[in-house]
């Protein structure tokens, strides 16, 4: 089946990590230290989607003297921020019945790096730029 036409059930990542919005940043410190992803999906206490938590927003919401010779008591209090106050509010989510190319195009179009995926509001995944990415570099290669 060709890339652009692939469902994005087909390529979603259903193994997803959450975190709640009162965490604090240092939770969400512990979890990007130990895993190979940079997207945490944000619930509240109804396990209902509420935001995104980027390792990218995450950091920026750190001090840069964290873990340095620099650090001081003041740094390292960034990491009792809550995960609300630095997340993504309201992401824009997407369907498991669209396709890779329409994924794609939302991506490209708000310049962002992940879509968590919601059918019938339930939380079912996540699809990032790279999953996108890498159904359209092995499109075929099956058939070799």
């Amino acid at each position: 089946m060709p890339a652009a036409t692939t469902l994005i059930s087909q390529i979603m990542t259903t193994r997803i990590v959450t975190i709640d919005m009162d965490d604090r940043l240092s939770v969400a410190k512990q979890i990007f230290d130990n895993v190979n992803f940079h997207h945490l999906l944000v619930i509240d206490e109804d396990d209902i989607l509420q935001g995104i938590l980027s390792h990218r927003d995450f950091l920026h919401a750190l001090s840069p003297n964290i873990g340095t010779a620099a650090e001081l008591v003041r740094d390292t209090e960034t990491l009792n921020k809550r995960i609300h106050q630095v997340m993504t509010h309201n992401p824009i989510t997407i369907s498991p019945h669209i396709t890779v190319k329409q994924a794609s195009e939302i991506i490209l179009q708000n310049n962002i790096g992940s879509l968590p995926v919601l059918n019938n509001g339930v939380l079912e995944g996540i699809v990032t730029w790279k999953d996108l990415l890498g159904a359209y570099c092995l499109d075929g290669k099956d058939d070799e």
